[in-house]
């Protein structure tokens, strides 16, 4: 299912990271776990959900600073989510990925529709990351989280 976008057709595809190296597997299971105790998930869709939950946060903590309002799909944001909650891990995350700066989590109640997830998604395959592009094709109104400020 992972996919990685290139900039043009000419352009090589750049070597795609998975997250599942970043990723202890303990706590991996744990979170695809909760995923599918919370959500009516099977093991592949908490796995789809939780990497692109983690390839989002780790290019947003790559571009701190950067302003570039990215934004995840719904389905990555519950992802996302899932990692956030599990505060202790989430913070070793921070620490180790984010110069040890927390990445604040600031949702706005508005929906955004400007192509900021989409823009996110080839961000984040740009950046390497293993790609998941249908989960972040609900992009039509996304994006709820504050813009430019050092959050996701």
């Amino acid at each position: 299912m992972a996919t990685t976008l290139a900039s043009s057709v000419n352009d090589p595809l750049p070597s795609s990271r998975s997250v599942r190296d970043v990723v202890p597997a303990d706590l991996w299971d744990k979170q695809a776990g909760l995923l599918m105790r919370d959500y009516p998930y099977d093991s592949v869709m908490a796995a789809r959900v939780l990497g692109q939950g983690y390839a989002y946060l780790l290019t947003a903590m790559a571009h701190r600073g950067e302003q570039l309002g990215l934004a995840p799909s719904a389905l990555v944001d519950i992802g996302v989510h899932m990692i956030i909650l599990d505060t202790v891990a989430y913070a070793e995350l921070c620490e180790r990925y984010n110069g040890g700066h927390f990445l604040h989590h600031v949702p706005d109640i508005e929906f955004k529709n400007d192509g900021s997830v989409l823009k996110t998604a080839h961000r984040v395959a740009a950046d390497g990351w293993e790609l998941d592009l249908p989960l972040w094709s609900d992009a039509a109104q996304c994006g709820p989280c504050h813009p430019g400020n050092d959050s996701h």
